[in-house]
């Protein structure tokens, strides 16, 4: 199976001093297999798996994927160092569109008040496409997040720089480049 892959531009939003961070990070995939070879619970599997195998390879090994207790686990080098901490995966799959949901849980980079309440979700979505060829709109955003970096009070002005220089810029790299990889997870369907 063939696939090419169009970028959508970011829509990042400005970090706010108090509340919820979300961004979003949108793809088309057109495809010469129908959309079914992409909208299935294996084909979230498998683009789930490169997701976070991808940011290890980013970071040379220094951050890993683990499992405890059904939950997934972001971890700098090793436990205790829990960066992020997910609820198991949640799939949701019909005929023309899946998804798979990774519930926060807690870990470093969250604040207090932001745990159990964000989510990183990876959507796709069929539409029709021309000339015998499907396409696929992919979507990964972060809702709801509330990162422990941008900090409160006197130090949110500081702490929003820090955080859109440094953990929002690393994540927006991290899919952007999860995006472009997926038209060849695509085709090797």
């Amino acid at each position: 199976m063939s696939a090419e892959l169009r970028l959508y531009p970011d829509r990042l939003g400005k970090v706010p001093r108090t509340g919820a961070v979300e961004s979003v990070q949108e793809a088309e995939l057109r495809l010469d297999e129908p959309a079914s070879s992409v909208v299935n619970r294996g084909f979230l599997e498998r683009a789930a798996r490169a997701y976070w195998r991808l940011i290890t390879r980013l970071t040379l090994g220094l951050i890993r994927v683990t499992s405890d207790a059904g939950d997934q686990c972001v971890v700098l080098i090793g436990r205790p160092f829990v960066l992020l901490r997910f609820h198991a995966p949640e799939y949701e799959v019909s005929e023309d569109h899946g998804s798979v949901i990774w519930r926060i849980k807690r870990g470093i980079l969250v604040s207090r008040e932001g745990r159990d309440s964000g989510s990183l979700r990876l959507a796709v979505a069929a539409a029709d496409g021309a000339e015998g060829r499907c396409r696929v709109h992919v979507r990964m955003e972060v809702q709801n997040f509330y990162p422990w970096l941008r900090g409160t009070g006197r130090f949110a002005r500081v702490g929003v720089w820090v955080y859109a220089q440094t953990q929002q810029r690393i994540h927006r790299t991290v899919t952007r480049r999860f995006l472009r990889r997926l038209a060849t997870t695509a085709a090797e369907g």
